[in-house]
């Protein structure tokens, strides 16, 4: 598979799962900010690893991480219906703490900026 083709579908199923997450979903446990920072679909189209930030106490994070989880189903049927692919992927879903960390270094260096 061409590499801007890849590079395609994953901002394809991003979107499309932004959307599932945003619109769809209808659990009330889900209060926190929810954002799709990355998706790497297989070359066969078998899996896609979606990294997700959550926004929000740590205990929201783990029980909207736990709700996504199990929705990974609704979530892979929804996504055949909106995109036609020869296979939809198995959804895997993992926390993206890239935010948070970035955050936590700017943060080092304001200090280290201010004891100067």
């Amino acid at each position: 598979m061409a590499n801007y083709r890849s590079g395609r579908i994953n901002e394809e199923v991003k979107k499309e799962l932004s959307e599932i997450i945003r619109y769809e979903i209808k659990d009330p446990r889900l209060t926190a900010m929810i954002s799709i920072t990355q998706v790497d679909v297989t070359k066969d189209l078998k899996y896609a690893k979606v990294y997700i930030s959550i926004f929000g106490k740590e205990e929201e994070k783990e029980t909207c991480l736990n709700i996504l989880k199990s929705s990974k189903g609704f979530m892979r049927r929804a996504l055949g219906n909106r995109i036609k692919l020869r296979c939809v992927p198995e959804l895997i879903i993992e926390l993206d703490n890239s935010i948070e960390h970035g955050m936590y270094i700017d943060s080092l260096i304001h200090k280290i900026k201010e004891n100067k």
